[in-house]
């Protein structure tokens, strides 16, 4: 019987749980060799179900510990919006910048073990020209997923990628995001094709999509909200590209960009696949809520606080919102110490969709397009800046009331009910209300700081983008343990290289810290980071 598993493996977030101590991700160990891979799809779900894991990976059976530090011990916390009550490693490890080689080369292996290897099955096995509609999906959540890694750590092997175990070149991240762009192009092509000629597969796509069951059209809207993220990514380095790929990003007659919450892409979970946020969270104990992030929203009196914070269940101080200062957990500290403070509110479950992309943060990169003065916003920065607001409101089901006319409202300094020598002052006094009189600086801050808690809890794109952009303002880390490695000022700006690629790949390596114009550790700043 044919199993259409198709893309499942690629498609999206989940799978079979993975190790700390990960294997070399030059090898196949799927254990499926080409020759079983038909473009018929004959069993071909027995090797994508072990290869499901994509963009964010996450387990089954109740281990998300790849997705731990994967991402929410690296990015997470990067990006101000959570922090560990776990004193790991003694208490030195990445929440005070001891950056942890054991957990930072967990986003390198994922990309390579779950996303690029099942996609080059795919079109070793000629999925691309049988299917063009579904190898478009693959190219999209490739480039989604792949653009994560070498926004993690700058040029990483991609164009040669598959053709070799040993001595696999570096591209540099330039030369990766016009390939990124390349592949965008083709994907929504096919994508349009499909669409336009009303063609059908001969299985039910709807089966196997975790995001849009089966709806091409909104996978072509994400795939242009994607290249106009990426877009925006490049703005420092190379306007010229960054301007031409936004402004076809918005063009309507390309397909259109998410616009509603209903085509937000984010990933359902369910059966023995929980959110792996909400579970290091509720089920580990294992993280909680940021200082910066909980001081901006009760600042701003914001609507999504409760829905984003839970309150404090400490006794000494309950029914707070506290944040947990970067840095702040150091050797001296316990992990009951700080378990307290404030974990996820309301609005997570176990089962709550994972997600990769909002409208709402579609309306704030459309709000930057306008203020460049870009063609195809589709409104003014303040229109598109309310409109981002307003659809976050919806997103999380809460009244939006007269945030939007608040001009007065700033980020609140932060006082730790424990240890007063984390306290420390708002780094901003920036307001709600867009102001068209603000300097063009001012507008950007504004309209970065309501992107960025609007992405919340999506650590990745939020370090992102304030490495970018340079907002929000957050807090400098309170313990510094890098030995004068990364300022307190700037904060860390990428990932080093895995031992991995020391051990297996070294001569390419050193071509790609060459190419990544410094040193690898965690103070270089990437080819887009111009802040």
């Amino acid at each position: 019987m044919k199993r259409y598993y198709i893309i499942i493996a690629v498609l999206l977030l989940g799978a079979t749980a993975c190790t700390k101590n990960f294997e070399d991700y030059n090898t196949d160990n799927t254990g499926v060799s080409t020759g079983q891979l038909k473009p018929d799809f004959n069993d071909v779900g027995i090797y994508l179900l072990q290869a499901e894991r994509s963009i964010i990976n996450f387990s089954g059976g109740g281990d998300p510990n790849s997705y731990q530090v994967q991402q929410n011990l690296n990015a997470d916390l990067f990006s101000g919006y959570f922090m560990s009550p776990n004193p790991f490693n003694g208490g030195r490890n990445n929440t005070n910048y001891f950056m942890m080689s054991g957990w930072n080369g967990e986003a390198f292996k994922v990309g390579y073990l779950n996303i690029m290897s099942p996609i080059s099955k795919l079109r070793t096995n000629r999925i691309d020209t049988a299917f063009p509609a579904v190898w478009a999906v693959a190219q999209i959540v490739q480039v989604a997923g792949m653009s994560r890694v070498t926004d993690i750590y700058g040029p990483i092997p991609y164009s040669k990628a598959g053709s070799s175990k040993t001595d696999l070149p570096y591209d540099s991240q330039e030369d990766i995001y016009k390939r990124f762009f390349l592949e965008l192009d083709t994907a929504t092509a096919n994508l349009q094709n499909y669409i336009n000629k009303g063609e059908q597969l001969p299985f039910t796509f709807a089966k196997f999509d975790l995001v849009y069951n089966g709806d091409f059209s909104k996978w072509l809207q994400f795939a242009n909200s994607l290249r106009l993220r990426l877009a925006m990514h490049i703005v420092k380095a190379d306007a010229a590209t960054a301007q031409a790929q936004a402004e076809k990003a918005l063009n309507p007659s390309n397909g259109g960009v998410i616009t509603t919450n209903a085509s937000n892409m984010v990933v359902q979970v369910g059966g023995s696949f929980t959110n792996p946020l909400v579970f290091i969270d509720r089920n580990w104990g294992d993280t909680r809520i940021g200082a910066d992030i909980a001081c901006y929203l009760m600042g701003y009196n914001d609507p999504r606080i409760a829905a984003y914070l839970g309150k404090s269940t400490d006794k000494n101080f309950s029914s707070q919102y506290v944040g947990i200062r970067l840095g702040a957990v150091t050797s001296s500290a316990t992990k009951n110490e700080y378990i307290g403070y404030s974990a996820l509110g309301s609005a997570f479950s176990l089962t709550t969709p994972v997600q990769i992309m909002t409208a709402a943060e579609v309306y704030f990169l459309r709000a930057e397009a306008a203020l460049n003065g870009w063609a195809n916003a589709g409104g003014s920065a303040e229109e598109l800046y309310n409109q981002g607001i307003t659809t976050s409101m919806e997103q999380w089901n809460v009244a939006i009331g007269s945030y939007l006319s608040d001009a007065t409202s700033k980020p609140a300094d932060y006082v730790d009910p424990k240890h007063s020598d984390n306290n420390i002052a708002a780094q901003t006094a920036i307001t709600i209300k867009w102001d068209d009189a603000a300097l063009t600086e001012v507008k950007k801050e504004r309209i970065a700081t309501q992107k960025w808690i609007a992405m919340f809890p999506e650590g990745q794109e939020a370090w992102t983008e304030h490495r970018r952009t340079g907002y929000p303002k957050l807090f400098p880390v309170a313990h510094n343990e890098s030995a004068g490695t990364v300022s307190d000022a700037e904060g860390v700006r990428r990932l080093p290289y895995p031992q991995q690629e020391y051990n297996t790949n070294a001569t390419e390596l050193n071509k790609g810290i060459t190419l990544l114009g410094g040193t690898d550790d965690a103070a270089t700043h990437l080819w887009w980071d111009k802040k």
